[in-house]
C-alpha cells in the first residue's frame, strides 16, 4: 500500500516537474487574430514551440485582452509580459522620439523602402535606443499603409476641418491632424470602435486590415485610400527575460522570428488589398482613392510636419530615407 502511495505521489509530481522546466512567453497585442500581425504572432508561436521540441510556450493575448495601448508597455517593463509587437509610434511617450519618423506623412513611399529602412542601420540603431528602457527589439513588421476614415468625404486637406480624429500617442501624427485643421484624439486602440459608433470621435487612421477586422467600416460612411502614412510594428521583448535565456533557447527563438517576419510581410499587402475588397463589397462605406494631382496637394499640405519635426527625428535619418526612396524608385525604374 505504502509503495502503491509513493508511486501515485511520483506521478502526481512529474506533470508540475516538467511545466516547472518550461518557458512560457506571454505575447500581447492590441489587433485581432486575422490581421497580419495577429498572423504572425502565431505563426511565431507554432515555430517556436517547435523549434525548442516544446520547451517554449508561447501564450497569446490579442485584442488587448491583457492590456491596452498605455498599459502594455510598463506590463512589459516589469516582467507581467514577456513580448509585445507595438507600433512604433508608442515609442515617443517612452522617450524615444527618432521612431516617430515612421509616422511623418508622405516620407516613406512603399513598402521596400519601409523594409530597408528597418532592416538597415536606421532600425538597428533605433531598436539599440530601447535597450537602456529595459527593452529588446527583435524584428519590424510592416502592416502597409494607413488610409483615412470619416464620416464625411475626405478628398482635400480642409475636408477635415473641424473632425476630432483619433490617434495613436505621438507627437507627429498630432501635428499631422492640426495641419490638416483637425482636432487629435489620443485613444487607446480597444475603444475606437465604440468610440465612432457614439461619434466621440469623427474618423481615424488604419491599414485596410486593421479597420475591417475591427469593424471600423460599419461605423465610417467615407474612406479615403490616401496612403499617407506606413503603419510598423516592432516585437519587441523585455531584456532582462531575453538576456536570461539559454542561448540554445534564445538562438531558437531568433529563428522563428526570421521565419515569422518573412511570413507576416509576405501577407500584408494581400491582407490589406482583401480588406479593402471586403469594406467595398460591404456597401457601408464609399471609397475614394486620390488621384495623383490630389495626392500632391496633400503632400504639399503636410510638408510642413516633416521641417518641424527634424531635430526630433533626426536629420540623417530624414536624409539616408529619402536616400533610400530615389535608389528604390530608379531600381523600379529602370525595370520597366
Amino acid at each position: 500500500m505504502t509503495r502503491i502511495l509513493f508511486a501515485i505521489l511520483v506521478l502526481a509530481a512529474m506533470p508540475v516537474a516538467q511545466s516547472a522546466d518550461q518557458i512560457i512567453i506571454k505575447f500581447s497585442h492590441v489587433v485581432a487574430n486575422d490581421t497580419p500581425k495577429g498572423k504572425a504572432a502565431e505563426k511565431f508561436k507554432q515555430l517556436a514551440e517547435k523549434y525548442t521540441g516544446g520547451r517554449v510556450k508561447v501564450e497569446l493575448y490579442p485584442n488587448s485582452q491583457l492590456y491596452k495601448d498605455r498599459e502594455e508597455m510598463e506590463a512589459l517593463q516589469r516582467g507581467a509580459v514577456q513580448m509585445l509587437a507595438p507600433s512604433v509610434s508608442k515609442f515617443g511617450p517612452l522617450g524615444v522620439r527618432e521612431f516617430e519618423l515612421f509616422d511623418i506623412p508622405y516620407l516613406i513611399p512603399d513598402a521596400e523602402t519601409v523594409d530597408r529602412v528597418t532592416d538597415g542601420d536606421i532600425g538597428r540603431n533605433l531598436f539599440a535606443k530601447l535597450e537602456p528602457k529595459g527593452l529588446k527589439g527583435l524584428a519590424y513588421w510592416d502592416n502597409g499603409f494607413k488610409q483615412f476614415s470619416a464620416n464625411r468625404p475626405l478628398r482635400k486637406p480642409e475636408d477635415f476641418r473641424g473632425l476630432k480624429m483619433r490617434i495613436q500617442s505621438s507627437k507627429v501624427l498630432e501635428a499631422t491632424m492640426r495641419a490638416l485643421g483637425a482636432l487629435p484624439q489620443v485613444m487607446a486602440f480597444s475603444e475606437v470602435y465604440s468610440a465612432l459608433q457614439q461619434k466621440v470621435v469623427d474618423g481615424t487612421e488604419n491599414p485596410l486590415s486593421n479597420l475591417y477586422t475591427q469593424k471600423m467600416h460599419e461605423v465610417q460612411s467615407n474612406l479615403t485610400i490616401s496612403d499617407h502614412g506606413c503603419l510598423v510594428y516592432a516585437v519587441i521583448t523585455n531584456r532582462k527575460f531575453w538576456e536570461g535565456l539559454p542561448a540554445n533557447i534564445r538562438a531558437q527563438l531568433e529563428k522563428a522570428m526570421v521565419e515569422a517576419t518573412r511570413y507576416e510581410r509576405d501577407i500584408a499587402k494581400k491582407e490589406n488589398d482583401d480588406a479593402l475588397a471586403a469594406v467595398k463589397a460591404s456597401g457601408k462605406t464609399e471609397v475614394y482613392v486620390l488621384s495623383e494631382a490630389e495626392r500632391k496637394v496633400w503632400k504639399e499640405a503636410l510638408l510642413p510636419v516633416q521641417a518641424k519635426f527634424e531635430g526630433a527625428v533626426g536629420k540623417d535619418n530624414l536624409d539616408a530615407i529619402h536616400r533610400i526612396a530615389a535608389q528604390v524608385e530608379s531600381r523600379k525604374t529602370k525595370k520597366k
